[in-house]
């Protein structure tokens, strides 16, 4: 696959027909463009652009997060079983800024955003049960920190909501 682009299509494992279009639009133009369409080979998105590239006649690897081929959706020309859960989306991000550094991003950037990668893909996600005491102990980590509105990659993790924001939100007003 020397000098063929390898491209990959990162979106969620469930979507609905307006997203899994985008995706398998994405996924032919990929295909006609010649470049191999790397995913994670399950579901939604994934296998959007997995259908959309083979519609054109493309070829399509997926890095799957388990041990078993089998879970690749049925597009998939190469299953890659990883074995590295959700970290192998770490791992992509990971690949992209070494790629980003080689391009001319500073060392300390390239530090700094894998830094803030991993930080935000450990972080708690929505529906993550936690008992009391470790919320409480996040919210007390949190508000020591620098700056405990945003993420690192800047994005807020609190928001402030006036009473009559929150009674309007469920039509209480």
């Amino acid at each position: 696959m020397r000098g063929r682009a390898c491209i990959a299509v990162i979106g969620a494992g469930s979507c609905d027909e307006s997203q899994a279009a985008v995706a398998e639009e994405v996924g032919r133009l990929l295909a006609r463009a010649g470049a191999l369409v790397v995913s994670g080979g399950l579901g939604g998105v994934m296998a959007a652009a997995c259908r959309g590239a083979k519609v054109e006649g493309g070829t399509t690897l997926a890095l799957l997060p388990g041990l078993d081929r089998d879970d690749a959706n049925e597009w998939v020309d190469v299953a890659v079983p990883t074995g590295l859960g959700e970290a192998r989306n770490v791992l992509a991000e990971v690949l992209d800024t070494v790629d980003a550094e080689k391009r001319g991003a500073a060392r300390a950037t390239l530090r700094d955003e894998i830094a803030a990668s991993l930080a935000c893909h450990a972080a708690i996600k929505v529906n993550m049960p936690l008992a009391p005491e470790k919320m409480r102990w996040l919210i007390d980590r949190l508000l020591m920190t620098s700056s405990p509105t945003t993420c690192p990659h800047g994005r807020p993790v609190i928001l402030r909501l006036a009473t009559q924001d929150i009674l309007k939100g469920f039509h209480r007003i």
